[in-house]
């Protein structure tokens, strides 16, 4: 079990609204992951708490927040809104730079389905802030216009079996001009259902933010062109 020096719930202000978040704080952190759910989910998405508590042992700080108020989600176009979606992941992480105990946390994002378009969009507008971005099963082709100004590294991750996806992140991968990478997980379908699918998942985005968030590394913006 791991030790958690915070865990609470959160209300996140943003324009008009309050968005509930769940955040959690091991003893020692490495960097602070926050993740933007995909269409139809929430911070309850099973999926994604699984990678968080992965995230958590390895020493990684996590906020899971919900993108829309319970209001919002019945209005099923909401749902796809990406810049409304981004503008809320910008929110939470000007949140959290306010927050005295989480400043001094290199700051990643961890973005599932429709959620990394989100993820993609916050960081080609905060720049360095965010040191690192990670899809599950991402439709980056939604920010396709912003995806050259992405600066974080990016991990691509997409299952096996899910070939139009596939296809997307590919085209996403040539976008984009920052260190990247895609992963291909054998056999699995978008939900990541297969046994041993999901924990491929949460150690491919440890690995990557283990590269990327902790403190005191440096890396090059962008890779060498052959």
């Amino acid at each position: 079990m791991t030790n958690l020096s915070i865990q609470e719930e959160v209300t996140i202000p943003v324009g008009k609204v309050n968005l509930t978040g769940d955040l959690s704080v091991p003893e020692k952190v490495k960097g602070l992951v926050i993740f933007s759910h995909g269409s139809g989910s929430s911070r309850l998405s099973t999926r994604n708490r699984f990678v968080a508590e992965h995230l958590q042992r390895s020493g990684f700080a996590t906020l899971l927040f919900d993108l829309l108020t319970p209001q919002e989600d019945q209005n099923y176009d909401n749902r796809f809104n990406i810049p409304l979606i981004t503008q809320r992941l910008i929110d939470a992480t000007n949140w959290v730079l306010k927050d005295e105990r989480l400043t001094d946390y290199n700051i990643g994002y961890f973005g599932a389905s429709t959620g990394a378009a989100s993820a993609l969009g916050a960081a080609a507008a905060l720049g360095d802030m965010v040191k690192a971005v990670v899809s599950r099963g991402g439709r980056p082709d939604l920010a396709d216009s912003v995806l050259p100004d992405v600066q974080s590294p990016t991990l691509l991750i997409v299952g096996g079996k899910d070939d139009p996806v596939i296809d997307l992140n590919r085209q996403a991968q040539d976008r984009l001009q920052c260190l990247k990478d895609v992963e291909i997980v054998p056999d699995a379908t978008h939900l990541f259902e297969e046994p041993g699918a999901l924990e491929m998942v949460a150690q491919l985005a440890t690995d990557w933010f283990r590269k990327y968030l902790e403190p005191g590394k440096q890396h090059p913006l962008h890779q060498d062109k052959p």
